[in-house]
C-alpha cells in the first residue's frame, strides 16, 4: 500500500547553523538580506545536505525495535502527521561589493507528507483494519481534508542584497532571491470531508455508507510509487516550468570593533531579520500527468472491499480500483496543474549575551493552508539556539519546538567552512523522540 516504506525516505533545514556569524550563500537560504553580511569577499558553496523525518506517532525506539511500523503509525485516535524531506544544495557562489552582494545557488528538494490522516481510515486501507476494528466496526467522520503528498523539484536561485544604511553602529540590508523552478515529480491523494463505516468480517475489511470528495494527482515517476527513495532521486530535476522568490530585510546593531579586529568577522550586538520565503508556484506537465477531482459515494447495501489496497504501490492503482468499483465519479480534472511552493514567514533575532556567547530565537510560520491539495506543506517551528563563536570554530545547541514532533534538541559545529549537526540528535539518543535529522556541508571563503 502507499504508506509502506515511509521511514526509508528521509528527513529540514540547517537548524542553528543558518544564523552562523560565518555568513555566505547558505545564510541567504534563510534571508536573502543576510548575504550582504558576508564574511569574505568571495564565498563558494561546494555542497550541503540535510535530511529530516518528523511525525507524531513513531518514536526512535519504535523504528529500531519494530518491523511492522504501519501498525504503530495507525494506532490511537489522533490524526497521523508525518513529514519527511531531503534537501541538497549544490554549487553556489557570491561576491561582495561595497554596497551590494550578488549570489547564485542550486538546490534539490524531495518532500513526503502525511497530513491529518484518520488512523482508523489509514489502518483500514493499509492493514485491513487490524488495529482499529478487531472484528467490529468503526464510523469515521471528518470535516477536513486528509492528504498524502510527495513532491520533488529543483531550484536555481540568484540573490541580490544591498545596504540601505551602513554606519559604524547601524546596518540595514534588504535582499531578494529570484528562483527558476524545475518541477520533477508529484503525487497527491486528498480525501475531503470523509464519512463512512469500516467493518471487518472474516478477515475482510469493508467500507459502507461513505461519502467524500477525492483528489488524485500524479506526475512523473511518483505516479508509480511515492514511497520509494529511488523515485525521488531519479525525478528531482525536471524542465523549467515555474518561478519563485524570497524577499527579506535585516538590521544589525553593530559591535564596537577592537583595536586590532580579526579579518572577516561579522560583529554585532543584535541581529534581526524578517523574510518571506518560497513565494511562487510551478506547473507539472509530464506525459503521464493527471489531476482529477472525484466524488466517492457508497450507499445502501453497497460495500467496498478494502483488502484490495493492501499491496498497492501507486495512486494510479488506487484510482483504477476505485473506478472499477463503480463508486468513484469524476467531477472535474486537468492534465497540467500548478502546485504552490510552501510559503513561510521567517522572523528571527540573535543577541550577544557576553563576548563570544550569543542566543538566537527563530520562528518559521507557514502562510498557506496545508489542507489545499495543490500545495506543498510546511511546518510551524520555533527554535532557540545558544551558540559560541570562537571565530574559526562555532558550537550550536538548538532547542526546537515543532508542531508535529514536539520538543527536540541537538548539537552542531562549524570549523572554518565545514559544518555538521542535527536539531534532534540529543533527544533522539536520550529519549524516544519522534524526529531524526542530520545535516552537513562545506564552503570556502576567499579574501
Amino acid at each position: 500500500m502507499v504508506f509502506a516504506g515511509l521511514t526509508c525516505t528521509a528527513q529540514e533545514q540547517y537548524t542553528g547553523i543558518g544564523l552562523s556569524n560565518r555568513v555566505g550563500v547558505l545564510n541567504a537560504q534563510f534571508n536573502p538580506a543576510e548575504l550582504h553580511n558576508q564574511s569574505n569577499k568571495f564565498d563558494i558553496h561546494l555542497i550541503g545536505f540535510n535530511a529530516r523525518v518528523s511525525n507524531n506517532k513513531l518514536g526512535v525506539d519504535d523504528i529500531i525495535n519494530n518491523d511492522n511500523l504501519e501498525n504503530i503509525l495507525f494506532r490511537g485516535t489522533d490524526p497521523v502527521n508525518l513529514s519527511a524531506n531531503v534537501q541538497a544544495m549544490g554549487l553556489g557562489m557570491s561576491v561582495k561589493f561595497k554596497r551590494w552582494t550578488l549570489g547564485i545557488s542550486s538546490t534539490l528538494h524531495g518532500n513526503l507528507d502525511i497530513i491529518d490522516v484518520d488512523p482508523r481510515l489509514g489502518d483500514a486501507f493499509v492493514n485491513a483494519g487490524i488495529n482499529a476494528l478487531l472484528g467490529g466496526s468503526a464510523t469515521v467522520s471528518n470535516n477536513y481534508n486528509q492528504r498524502v503528498n510527495g513532491t520533488t523539484w529543483g531550484e536555481l536561485g540568484a540573490t541580490v542584497a544591498f545596504s540601505l544604511v551602513n554606519k559604524a553602529k547601524h546596518k540595514l540590508n534588504v535582499g531578494i532571491t529570484g528562483k527558476l523552478l524545475f518541477p520533477g515529480s508529484y503525487a497527491n491523494l486528498g480525501m475531503d470531508r470523509f464519512t463512512g463505516t469500516i467493518s471487518r468480517v472474516g478477515g475482510i475489511a469493508l467500507l459502507t455508507n461513505t461519502q467524500a470528495s477525492v483528489n488524485i494527482a500524479y506526475s512523473g515517476t511518483l505516479a508509480n510509487s511515492f514511497t520509494q527513495f529511488d523515485n525521488y532521486r531519479e525525478s528531482a530535476f525536471g524542465g523549467l516550468n515555474g518561478v519563485g522568490a524570497d524577499i527579506g530585510i535585516n538590521y544589525q546593531w553593530r559591535d564596537t570593533p577592537p583595536e586590532n579586529p580579526k579579518k572577516n568577522q561579522n560583529r554585532y550586538k543584535l541581529n534581526l531579520g524578517l523574510a518571506l520565503r518560497n513565494l511562487g508556484a510551478m506547473t507539472f506537465n509530464e506525459n503521464n500527468n493527471q489531476s482529477t477531482n472525484y466524488t466517492l459515494s457508497i450507499q445502501g447495501t453497497q460495500s467496498l472491499n478494502l483488502n484490495q489496497f493492501e499491496n498497492v504501490e501507486s495512486l494510479r492503482e488506487i484510482e483504477t480500483i476505485l473506478l472499477n468499483s463503480g463508486y468513484l465519479t469524476r467531477t472535474n480534472g486537468t492534465r497540467d496543474f500548478r502546485v504552490q511552493l510552501p510559503t513561510t514567514l521567517a522572523l528571527y533575532g540573535d543577541i550577544k549575551v557576553i563576548p563570544k556567547l550569543f542566543v538566537s530565537a527563530y520562528l518559521l510560520q507557514r502562510l498557506n493552508n496545508v489542507a489545499v491539495n495543490d500545495q506543498i506543506a510546511a511546518q510551524n517551528t520555533f527554535i532557540v539556539t545558544p551558540h559560541v563563536d570562537l571565530g574559526f570554530f562555532e558550537i550550536f545547541v538548538p532547542f526546537t519546538q515543532n508542531e508535529i514532533s514536539g520538543f527536540n534538541t541537538g548539537l552542531a559545529f562549524r570549523a572554518g567552512g565545514f559544518f555538521v549537526g542535527s536539531s534532534s540528535g540529543i533527544t533522539a539518543l536520550m529519549t524516544n523522540a519522534k524526529q531524526a535529522d542530520f545535516y552537513m556541508g562545506w564552503r570556502i571563503g576567499i579574501f
